[in-house]
């Protein structure tokens, strides 16, 4: 999935001749800390709910009152992980999008890309989640594929972890089985480290905690 396939078309950009107390409400409408700024179609930056309430600069236009905007995008064609990678640096709400020519053409949200994010780990699908050490020179999805499907189970998805500070990484899969305790067992008796494993179904705030986390261990 490309960049250009996460737009939003309901959020629009702010422009440089418009007031800041008009910024502050469109984030508070559409419920982000960011908005992209814009003059005609060329992208000029990122404005922050917290810039704009620090110097209470309501009554004046984003142009007149200098506030420094962040220069941070991703092109049309750029991956769905180069968007994520860029929120996750910068600590963004939304991601301004641009074409080959620098134009913007749109942006879309870190909620928007939560939920793509779910439907295609297919979190949304009923099963477990396992949780793997194993270091890198070892590593074989074909084999962990191997160990779960002859306990009769298929992987739905999988990501990997990785640092540059260890040769370990963080496997982890998606399994459609909920009871995962015959496929533990297995990969015990394979020599592989089971860090976590989750058998019943996460709540919102249990995926978002996973997903924050992968936003921080995301090695693109």
């Amino acid at each position: 999935m490309t960049a250009s396939q996460l737009i939003i078309e309901s959020l629009p950009p702010i422009k440089l001749n418009e007031k800041c107390s008009k910024a502050v409400s469109w984030m508070s409408e559409f419920k982000i800390s960011h908005l992209p700024v814009v003059n005609d179609n060329t992208f000029e930056g990122i404005i922050s709910e917290e810039s704009l309430l620090d110097f209470n600069y309501k009554n004046e236009t984003i142009a007149e009152s200098n506030i420094q905007l962040m220069h941070v995008f991703t092109y049309e064609y750029q991956h769905i992980f180069e968007a994520m990678k860029q929120m996750s640096d910068n600590h963004l709400t939304i991601l301004p999008i641009l074409d080959r020519n620098d134009n913007y053409i749109g942006s879309t949200t870190l909620s928007h890309l939560m939920t793509l994010t779910t439907n295609t780990t297919s979190v949304k699908e009923p099963g477990g989640v396992i949780v793997l050490s194993v270091n890198s020179k070892d590593y074989s999805l074909a084999q962990i594929a191997q160990i779960v499907e002859s306990n009769n189970a298929r992987i739905l998805s999988s990501f990997i972890t990785s640092s540059p500070e260890t040769t370990e990484m963080e496997v982890t899969i998606k399994i459609n089985k909920k009871d995962l305790g015959p496929i533990l067992q297995t990969f015990n008796r394979y020599d592989y480290t089971v860090i976590e494993s989750y058998q019943k179904e996460q709540n919102h705030d249990e995926m978002k905690d996973r997903f924050d986390y992968l936003m921080k261990r995301l090695d693109l």
